[in-house]
């Protein structure tokens, strides 16, 4: 039974890894590893100082979800972000949970 149970962590820890390496290429097939990364700033903040900032706020992921997909000014500096019409609304939620699950 034991080995069961450590099976099954390992086949999920698996799965995680997998699914925060696909939305990391959803990130950069989407252009958003273009102005940003994960750990640190670019020209945008980092994805880890985004989930920071928003950490513990219920609203966070409607509003990040019409910051990414209207853009944003002045936000996180001089420089704007520009809207991403041509990102889809389902792909849009599933990058803003991903970055919000950011540590």
């Amino acid at each position: 039974m034991k080995a069961v149970w450590i099976g099954i962590i390992g086949v999920s820890a698996l799965l995680l890894t997998g699914v925060v390496q696909a939305d990391q290429n959803l990130a950069q097939s989407s252009g958003c590893l273009n102005c940003h990364m994960v750990d640190k700033k670019m020209v945008g903040p980092g994805f880890k100082d985004i989930a920071a900032k928003y950490r513990g706020d219920a609203g966070a992921e409607a509003s990040l979800h019409g910051k990414v997909k209207n853009g944003t000014k002045g936000v996180w500096g001089p420089i704007p972000m520009p809207a991403n019409t041509g990102v889809s609304d389902d792909n849009i939620k599933i990058l803003v949970k991903w970055i919000l699950a950011l540590k």
